[in-house]
């Protein structure tokens, strides 16, 4: 079978599984602020994140490095995206850089 379609999936699926990572440590973050025990949510988070990430990260690669890489990309891929889109616009960080500098 041609590896090309597979390794693209894999890359998908790596982007997947960065989204579901990310977005729960964003979620994560958000829980904590408002919680008693803000420690309890990171350190709960970070193990169910990671538990998920790796696991996802075995299930795609079935042993083959070629896959594994791919979904690595893909996954780091999904950390630029969501550091992009949770970047705080131009003019604000300005104004804050502005007002810091007083």
């Amino acid at each position: 079978m041609n590896e090309a379609p597979q390794v693209i999936l894999a890359l998908v699926a790596g982007a997947g599984l960065g989204a579901v990572f990310f977005a729960g440590l964003w979620w994560t973050i958000i829980r904590a602020v408002a919680s008693k025990r803000p420690a309890a949510w990171f350190l709960g988070s970070l193990l169910l994140r990671t538990l998920i990430a790796l696991g996802g990260f075995y299930l795609v690669s079935r042993g083959d490095w070629r896959r594994l890489l791919a979904c690595l990309v893909g996954f780091v891929l999904a950390r630029l995206v969501v550091l992009r889109a949770t970047r705080p616009p131009a003019e604000s960080s300005s104004r804050l850089m502005k007002e810091g500098g007083r």
